[in-house]
């Protein structure tokens, strides 16, 4: 069996893209040592078929929605990267996300639930992680074309992003919150907050380590739909699976060979960069805002030392 060598913390890898880009990257690199980052239950269900592939995975159980949680589980990937439990760690992969049917939704600390998973749990871990880092490296932020929030990246299917920090990390910030409408707003924020964040973590980390959005666009099966009310679930489950047969929509399978692409550096990418499936693209003019990043960044970080 071969040694593993290099270690990939990935969240969101307990279905749809996440997973499949997990099985990839176990079949294409043998000496990567896969630790999935999710709940105990959704974990347990996947890792027999993952040690199928190899048996270099391994799980830590968190809660995205709770700083304390995270934390925790920051805690235990660090001991084990320092005791050589695992092997150096040379990528970072933030898939997971939710998308509600309204914005009301609070997490046990008091923030809204889209922002707080989509958001804000990822810089807590990279916050926590990437002095452990060794480059060369590559952190992944998967985001959505849905942050352009017009006509042709969302077929008129959401709304444009509404940014303003810290009222959007509140539950209740947008109007109307109790509405689907309000839970796609703060779906397509979230993803914009996501970009912003990957600029201004482009700026602070270390030559060697990379960092970049990547946006899947638009992918059927992966479950993302499940909570978010309305028409939604039945365009995904029933309309939009039609458009597979055309280069508009992928499946997941696919769709996690590219994100394993751009998880192993097989598509080029500068940090900071957008990658859109396949190549680098420009992200909408609004997500390139220095202001905004730092401004964000900043918060974050408040947040961070006011917990503890």
């Amino acid at each position: 069996m071969t040694t593993a060598t290099r270690t990939i913390v990935m969240t969101g890898a307990t279905r749809g893209i996440g997973l499949e880009a997990a099985r990839e990257v176990l079949r294409r690199q043998r000496d990567t040592h896969i630790v999935v980052l999710g709940r105990a239950s959704s974990a347990a269900e996947v890792l027999p078929g993952l040690l199928d592939i190899s048996a270099h995975v391994s799980t830590v159980d968190v809660d995205l929605s709770s700083r304390a949680s995270v934390a925790v589980a920051g805690a235990e990937l660090e001991d084990r990267l320092d005791s050589g439990d695992l092997p150096a760690l040379r990528g970072l992969v933030f898939n997971a996300g939710v998308h509600l049917s309204n914005a009301m939704q609070s997490t046990v600390d008091g923030f809204e639930r889209t922002f707080a998973v989509n958001v804000m749990s990822t810089h807590q871990l990279l916050r926590q992680l990437h002095p452990h880092i060794q480059a060369p490296a590559r952190v992944v932020v998967t985001v959505s074309d849905a942050h352009f929030g017009d006509l042709r990246h969302t077929g008129g299917t959401m709304p444009a992003p509404r940014w303003a920090i810290p009222e959007i990390s509140r539950p209740g910030a947008f109007d109307r919150s109790e509405n689907v409408r309000a839970g796609r707003r703060a779906y397509v924020t979230s993803k914009l907050g996501g970009i912003h964040l990957v600029h201004e973590w482009a700026r602070r980390l270390p030559a060697g380590i990379d960092i970049v959005s990547y946006n899947p666009s638009l992918v059927v099966g992966t479950g993302l739909a499940r909570e978010t009310g309305g028409a939604f679930p039945f365009l995904m489950s029933q309309i939009i699976p039609m458009l597979t047969v055309t280069s508009l929509v992928d499946t997941p399978v696919p769709a996690g060979a590219k994100l394993a692409d751009v998880i192993l550096g097989g598509t080029p990418a500068e940090t900071g960069s957008y990658v859109h499936r396949t190549r680098t693209m420009a992200s909408s003019a609004e997500s390139y805002d220095t202001d905004r990043e730092r401004a964000l960044w900043n918060w974050l970080e408040q947040v961070a030392q006011s917990t503890g």
